[in-house]
Parts: C-alpha cells; sequence; structure tokens
C-alpha cells in the first residue's frame, strides 16, 4: 500500500505554469533543487492533501547521503514521508475522510511539496485544534508500537536502545510504559540524553565516538548484556555493535541499523548467543492500522510528546540548508520541520 514517488510520476514543468506547485527533488546526494510540478488530481478513490509539516527522517538522510541502494531509491527522485496536512479535495468513491480534515500520513513519499494525492488507507485523521506542528511525527509510531509489541518486555526485561535521534526519543517514551527493569539509551550528544532521562530512561550513556563499542561504556552497569536490544542508528554497522550487546538468548528489534553494513556480521555468534532478530515493518495492512490508531491515542493521552523534539524549521524554498544541517552530526539539531506553506525563514531553538 506504499506511495512512492519516481521522477516519472513528477510531471515536472516550467516555473510560472498554472496549476503548476512547488517541489523538491533529490538531483544526485547533496544536491536538493526546488523545481515545478502540476498540482496532482485525486482520482477514484484517492485524496489530495495539502501539506503544512513534513519532517526530514533518517530515511530522507540516508537517500540525501546516497547510501540507499539503487534498488530503494534513484536520482533524481522526490524525498519527504513525514506529513502534516488537511485534505483539500476527495475523489470519486471516497467516504469517510472530507475535505477540511486535519491528517498526518504513512506510507507516502515525495512530501516535500505543497500537495501529495494518496489513499484514506495513508492517512489517519486528527481531531480539529490538534496542533498541526505536532502532527507529522506520528508517522514514525506504528512502526515504534510494532517494536514494543515484539520486544515482549516484562518486569525482569534489561533493554537497550542505540541512539536517541527522533525514533530514538520516541521509541524511549514507548517503551518506558511497559515497565522494563532496565532501560537504557545512548547517544552522542547531551542534550539528547536530557530528554531520554525525562522520557523514561532509567540509565543514560554517552559515546564518546561513533566508532566507540557501545559495551566499553554500558559494560561496567550491565556485564552479561541485555534481554532486547533496539539498534536505532542509520549504519547498518550498528547491528555488529548490537549483537555485542545482546545477553544470551536475547532479540534485537531492527528498528533501525537497515543501511548498508560494511563490516561482516558474525551469524555464528547470533547462533551461539542464540539471538532473535526481528524486522519491525507490520506484515499486515491492517496491522499498521492497528498501530495508526494506538498512535493516535498516546499522542492525545499526552504520553507520547512529539514536540519537543523540534529544534528546528525551515521553508520548503531552503530545504537544501535544512538537510545539510540535518546531515551536519555536530549540529544541535534533533528533529528538524519544513514548512511547505511558509515562505520566510524561520528557526526554532
Amino acid at each position: 500500500m506504499a506511495t512512492t514517488m519516481a521522477m516519472a510520476d513528477m510531471d515536472l514543468v516550467e516555473a510560472g505554469t498554472p496549476g503548476a506547485q512547488r517541489v523538491a527533488v533529490l538531483q544526485s546526494p547533496g544536491h536538493i533543487e526546488m523545481r515545478w510540478a502540476r498540482v496532482p488530481e485525486p482520482g477514484e478513490g484517492q485524496i489530495r492533501v495539502r501539506i503544512k509539516w513534513v519532517g526530514i527522517c533518517g530515511s530522507d538522510l540516508e537517500a540525501y547521503r546516497g547510501t540507499r541502494k539503487p534498488e530503494f531509491i534513484s536520482t533524481p527522485a522526490r524525498l519527504g514521508h513525514e506529513v502534516a496536512g488537511i485534505i483539500d479535495q476527495v475523489g470519486p468513491g471516497v467516504v469517510g475522510v472530507k475535505v477540511g480534515d486535519q491528517v498526518t500520513c504513512r506510507y507516502v513519499w515525495g512530501a516535500f511539496a505543497e500537495y501529495i494525492v494518496c489513499r484514506p488507507f495513508n492517512v489517519k485523521v486528527l481531531p480539529a485544534g490538534f496542533p498541526i506542528k505536532e502532527t507529522s511525527l506520528i508517522e514514525v509510531l506504528p512502526g515504534v508500537i510494532h517494536t514494543a509489541e515484539l520486544s515482549a518486555i516484562g518486569p525482569n526485561t534489561r533493554v537497550l536502545i542505540t541512539g536517541q535521534g527522533v525514533s530514538g526519543l520516541v521509541l524511549t517514551q514507548v517503551l518506558s510504559l511497559y515497565s522494563p527493569q532496565a532501560l537504557a539509551v545512548t547517544d552522542l550528544k547531551e542534550r539528547n540524553l536530557e530528554l531520554a532521562r525525562h522520557y523514561g530512561a532509567t540509565h543514560t550513556y554517552r559515546i564518546p565516538t561513533p566508532e566507540t563499542p557501545t559495551m566499553d561504556i554500558v559494560g561496567k552497569d550491565f556485564p552479561e548484556g541485555f534481554d532486547v536490544v533496539v539498534p536505532c542508528l542509520l549504519e547498518g554497522d550498528g547491528m555488529i555493535d548490537a549483537l555485542e550487546c545482546c545477553a544470551l538468548g536475547a532479540r534485537i528489534v531492527m528498528y533501525g541499523c537497515i543501511g548498508v553494513c560494511n563490516q561482516p556480521f558474525d551469524f555464528f555468534k547470533v547462533h551461539r548467543k542464540r539471538v532473535e532478530i526481528y524486522s519491525t515493518e507490520p506484515r499486515r495492512d491492517i496491522d499498521m492500522r492497528r498501530f495508526f490508531e494506538e498512535s493516535i491515542r498516546l499522542v492525545l493521552d499526552g504520553l507520547v510528546n512529539t514536540g519537543q523534539m523540534v529544534t528546528h524549521q525551515f521553508p520548503l524554498e531552503e530545504i537544501d540548508q535544512a538537510f545539510a544541517l540535518r546531515n551536519d552530526k555536530s549540529a544541535d539539531a534533533i528533529h528538524v520541520l519544513i514548512d511547505c506553506e511558509r515562505k520566510t525563514p524561520e528557526n526554532v531553538a
């Protein structure tokens, strides 16, 4: 049910063409340009969403860096899938959702634009008055909730999350609700760890460099390792580190680390430690919808905060600067939002 956006789907036109919208196009790794494309019209069973906010996800960042394989994405391409917007048109045969509904989207692509077309399956309606800026990040929650279920956390479970970026911080909030014996998290930045402590982490560890083995830092407190390890980093090599952190009979739930792995992965160690490895993408569409519904409820009930992580926001025309900031590991940025309506720069500290 995913909606992807290839170059052939862009319908690019010249600037000033009537009925055109602004879109961001990844021309090549590290190079994003603003272009113009026709505003899409919803067909049978489709809706059109006027986009307000789109978050820069780690998957967008991998595409920007050129580390995703061509079978996943090739350039030129359009990125963006963490969407908050308003339904502004519905096609024939659509019932239920209606014009004016505020929605968050999932399984869409190419949303660094003013409009996208998708199906009702791809959206969830938010109550009127819900802060729209806090809507786009709900997109990550279905995968987070599935991660929590796969983790099978109980009161004696020792959990480790490697990485406290945007998704890692959401994971910390959700996994803390499962009352683990210990919820340890790691990150390179103290600011992120401060939020993690606020969100329920029982142990926080600053990792000095990306190359530092996690067990060198956490092993003093957890010499036997962890029962559940959730790698929440971009690079595939993080799986090697995650395996080292596993206790006997542990499980790795791969929320992240689905990027390229540049080092050999020791499958014999998986066998010897009796480790189970899980992927977090729901196998059935109906499960994704259930997780989507639960996601909305967690946010509406105040149990998951999707607003505190927003550190910067940029207008669509400055998306190249936004990606450069998000790509800078030394920058003090957590979640970067693109405002697809606003045309003047603004940053939020």
